[in-house]
């Protein structure tokens, strides 16, 4: 009988901090979309209230400053239960502490694009910091999931390469994140106005930077779905009905519909929706890919245990 981790009330709201997150990050992007950054002028309070009228932009950025906030709540919620919880795994104490660090510099990043008008810097660090905390809750959902183990001991060589794979792709996702975010923010969104080729080119000239930043967003981007492909094709010789060849399979999808909804934000030229969409599938691959790296860990720690 595979051995199975207890269910807890701190897994669960790790859990419900991942989607709250993700939630966030698609608000975020609907921020940007929508213009609404500079809405409310002033931070943290928006025309020099907590409660301004919900109208326009302001409906959006505040709301989207609410949210965040409520996240720092729950966070801090779950690492208290955690914290009681986990005395015989001082890592998770240990990194529950750096989520709630992370969040509070984020909360800093945020109040700095407002207070400095959006400078490119601040903004596209604001973003990355938002990914990396993504990662963090997911990693911690996952070791402290009640699911039990659906890989044999025969299987933990493969587990291995799928592990290896899965954090290779982790790292290329967050990095085409935050290079995605310096597209955004930078402007260079449409500096390529045709997909898939960029001024009828397959290798446009590369002497501007917002080109030269826009063609390797594009660039990445295929290198991401190839190594996401890879990672289902090595996770499909585990067993059927393994948690890690599921989420395997699912972010293969997603990188596919990632790069359709980065052709048609060009095609629409930049529109809300699949603007959005796009920030919220690659946050969706990279917590995706984090919790199969964890998984894959945590089961092959437990098969070892067994031996």
């Amino acid at each position: 009988m595979n051995p199975i981790i207890k269910s807890s009330a701190h897994h669960k709201l790790y859990l419900l901090a991942t989607f709250w997150t993700l939630g966030l990050l698609f608000l975020g992007s609907i921020v940007h979309a929508t213009g609404s950054s500079l809405a409310c002028p002033d931070w943290p309070t928006c025309y020099g209230t907590m409660f301004p009228e919900m109208t326009g932009g302001i409906f959006w950025e505040h709301l989207h400053r609410l949210v965040a906030g409520a996240l720092v709540i729950l966070f801090t919620v779950a690492t208290w239960v955690g914290w009681k919880a986990e005395d015989k795994r001082p890592g998770i104490r240990m990194w529950s502490c750096v989520g709630i660090l992370l969040l509070l510099v984020q909360s800093v990043f945020g109040g700095l694009t407002v207070i400095l008008k959006l400078p490119d810097a601040i903004s596209t660090t604001h973003l990355a910091l938002a990914f990396l905390f993504l990662t963090l809750v997911t990693v911690l959902t996952a070791v402290t999931s009640p699911q039990s183990t659906t890989v044999e001991k025969e299987d933990l060589k493969k587990l291995s390469n799928v592990e290896k794979i899965g954090v290779l792709s982790a790292f290329l996702i967050f990095a085409q994140s935050v290079l995605g975010g310096v597209v955004r923010h930078t402007g260079a969104g449409l500096v390529c106005p045709d997909v898939p080729l960029c001024f009828g080119e397959w290798i446009p000239p590369l002497e501007a930077v917002s080109v030269i930043t826009h063609f390797t967003h594009r660039l990445l981007g295929i290198i991401v779905l190839i190594s996401l492909v890879v990672l289902a094709y090595k996770a499909s010789d585990l067993q059927r009905g393994s948690q890690i060849r599921t989420f395997a399979m699912t972010a293969a999808v997603l990188g596919v519909f990632q790069v359709i909804l980065g052709f048609l934000s060009v095609y629409s030229l930049l529109a809300i929706v699949p603007v959005s969409l796009h920030t919220l599938i690659a946050a969706t691959l990279l917590s995706c890919t984090a919790y199969l790296v964890s998984l894959s860990w945590r089961e092959r720690l437990i098969l070892q245990q067994l031996d």
